[in-house]
């Protein structure tokens, strides 16, 4: 069901019933319990009148079997639509078994055994009847005083009926009411909903919510969170378009005008020296566009979780690197260890390390080497890579990851996006990016990863 009022409707309308039934069925059971002990009490009253009379002398049996005889008292008028006359039945038997009186409309079985005192319940003239039985066995005689069960039945039905027919009809009305009530009580999300419809898709301003109930506040405070990320994304977006475009434009420049040097060279060596840097611009601007790529897919999270043994995505990486050593003459020294530890994120810190590694080898001086080697310890990965370059100037420390952040050692052929990524991977795996100048000169950079 995808509408909320309705839902609410609908559990309220059901515990609302629920109620009621288990109203109507403790008031069925409290009324019987209450009129079998009015109806017993009156019985009981009913027999010792009887005997009381017989004891006193005012009627003897003789005289009772008369009027038993004659009809009794008469009837009561009917009141209303029900008929109370005759509740009571009662007969009055000798010790010895004789019946001596009995009042009009009692049966003509005994109303309850012989040894019978008390309150009984026997079936009579095809009807079950609550009886009370009273010896007095000074006079020789047992008063039974009786009603049938249905009259006390209909006395109870008919009295939560007279309740429960009220109720019914008040059901729709109340149904209605909880409908109403429901749309005041949801008029805050309408509106809600009609503020931000309003809204330009380039409003991402805070929803006030000091005048919000309390339970819109959470989804308020939501909405609010997602709408400074979204602005946080959508600023990083134009400054990473700036940068871009602003970055590309230097590049792309310098191999226009090398491609026309090369086309109108008046020599040999001008064409090829011109070609040849030509070449060297291509790769810079590959690197850029790469590592643009890189930092578009990460910040974005579009990178595919896939583990991985770190020893064989470094030996991947390695492999991949050592044509560009290899031109620059520095030597690559891995040591790996703890070949078994597997990252969930092998595209992350394949990115990661590639540039870091690809930092060093910019930065190492030809015949140097760069140093990588991997360390486990206590479920951690520890990456480091180390140079014998110019390193960081202590400047540039606060503002290296920054991205298109070259610093004063950055050199031509960097794009001041290499560290930015490096950290921003990290943050996804969940690790720390360190960097230390490195003993006797030059740069070590680490990476303090989890497992998995």
């Amino acid at each position: 069901m995808s509408s909320i009022r309705m839902r609410l409707f609908l559990i309220l309308l059901a515990a609302t019933g629920v109620v009621w039934l288990s109203a109507v069925i403790w008031l069925q059971w409290t009324s019987r319990a209450e009129v079998g002990r009015v109806l017993d009490r009156r019985l009981e009253e009913a027999a010792h009148m009887v005997a009381s009379l017989l004891a006193r002398g005012d009627i003897d049996p003789a005289t009772l079997a008369d009027i038993a005889t004659q009809g009794g008292a008469p009837d009561l008028p009917m009141i209303g639509s029900y008929d109370y006359g005759r509740q009571l039945s009662c007969q009055v038997w000798g010790l010895d078994g004789r019946l001596i009186s009995n009042s009009a409309g009692a049966p003509d079985a005994r109303l309850a055994g012989e040894e019978a005192e008390g309150f009984s319940q026997t079936v009579a003239g095809n009807e079950t009847w609550r009886v009370y039985s009273l010896i007095d066995r000074d006079l020789g005689v047992r008063v039974m005083v009786g009603d049938a069960l249905s009259v006390r039945e209909g006395l109870v039905n008919r009295v939560t009926f007279g309740l429960l027919i009220p109720a019914l009809l008040a059901l729709p009305f109340l149904a209605g009411l909880i409908w109403w009530s429901l749309g005041r009580g949801l008029q805050p999300l309408d509106r809600m909903a009609a503020e931000l419809t309003a809204r330009p898709a380039s409003d991402l301003g805070q929803l006030p919510d000091s005048r919000a109930p309390r339970e819109l506040r959470p989804m308020i405070a939501a909405l609010n969170g997602l709408f400074q990320r979204v602005a946080q994304a959508r600023a990083r977006e134009r400054n990473f378009t700036a940068f871009a475009a602003h970055e590309l434009k230097t590049p792309l420049a310098g191999l226009k005008t090398q491609a026309q040097i090369a086309a109108i060279a008046p020599d040999e060596a001008t064409r090829r020296h011109a070609l040849a840097q030509l070449a060297q611009g291509v790769g810079r601007t590959d690197r850029m566009v790469r590592q643009l790529l890189d930092m578009a897919a990460i910040e974005s999270a579009e990178v595919e979780a896939a583990p991985a043994a770190a020893a064989l995505v470094l030996t991947d990486l390695l492999r991949d690197l050592a044509p560009l050593a290899a031109a620059r003459g520095i030597a690559l020294q891995p040591a790996l260890e703890c070949g078994g530890w597997v990252t969930g994120q092998a595209a992350l810190l394949g990115s990661a390390m590639r540039n870091i590694v690809e930092n060093a080898l910019n930065a190492a001086p030809p015949g140097s080497a760069v140093e990588i080697t991997l360390r486990c310890q206590g479920g951690r990965a520890l990456f480091r890579v180390a140079d014998r370059g110019p390193g960081i100037a202590g400047a540039d420390r606060p503002r290296v990851t920054e991205r298109f952040y070259r610093g004063a050692h950055g050199g031509p052929s960097g794009s001041g996006l290499g560290l930015a990524i490096v950290e921003e991977a990290a943050l996804r795996m969940g690790g720390r990016l360190h960097l230390r100048p490195r003993p006797g000169g030059g740069e070590t950079v680490e990476l303090d990863l989890p497992a998995g």
